[in-house]
C-alpha cells in the first residue's frame, strides 16, 4: 500500500485498495468464525468420537481454504492456476510423506506387538 492520499490516487488504484481492504476483512471474520467453531466443537462437547474428528477436519478444510481465497488471493481464475497447481502438488507431497510414516510406524507397532 502506498502512503498516498486518496484525493492523490487513481480512481481505479483506490478501487483496488478498498477491494482488497474487505477481502482482508472478510477473511478475517470468517477465520475467526472457523476458529471459534472448532474450539466449540471441543469445548462444548457438541460432538463426540469421530463425529467430533470429522468436523474439525471440515473446518481445518474450510479454513485453509479461506485463507488461500482471501489471504493469499489464490482461486480459480487463470492467472492464478499455476499458482493453485502448485499448492496443491505441495499437498500431495506432504500427504504421501505423513500417511507413508504413518503406515511404517504402524507396521512396526504391529510387528513389535507379543
Amino acid at each position: 500500500m502506498s502512503n498516498r492520499l486518496p484525493a492523490d490516487m487513481p480512481p481505479a488504484e483506490y478501487e483496488d485498495e478498498g477491494r482488497e481492504r474487505r477481502s482482508y476483512v472478510v477473511g478475517v471474520i470468517l477465520a475467526l468464525l472457523l476458529t471459534t467453531a472448532a474450539f466449540a466443537v471441543v469445548w462444548l462437547d457438541i460432538l463426540s468420537g469421530g463425529a467430533a474428528l470429522a468436523a474439525l477436519g471440515l473446518l481445518a478444510l474450510v479454513q485453509a481454504i479461506v485463507h488461500l481465497r482471501y489471504f493469499l488471493h489464490i482461486d480459480l481464475e487463470r492467472s492464478h492456476r499455476d499458482d493453485l497447481m502448485l499448492i496443491l502438488f505441495t499437498v500431495l507431497i506432504l500427504l504421501i510423506m505423513v500417511s507413508g510414516t504413518v503406515w511404517i510406524l504402524y507396521d512396526q507397532h504391529v510387528r513389535m506387538m507379543p
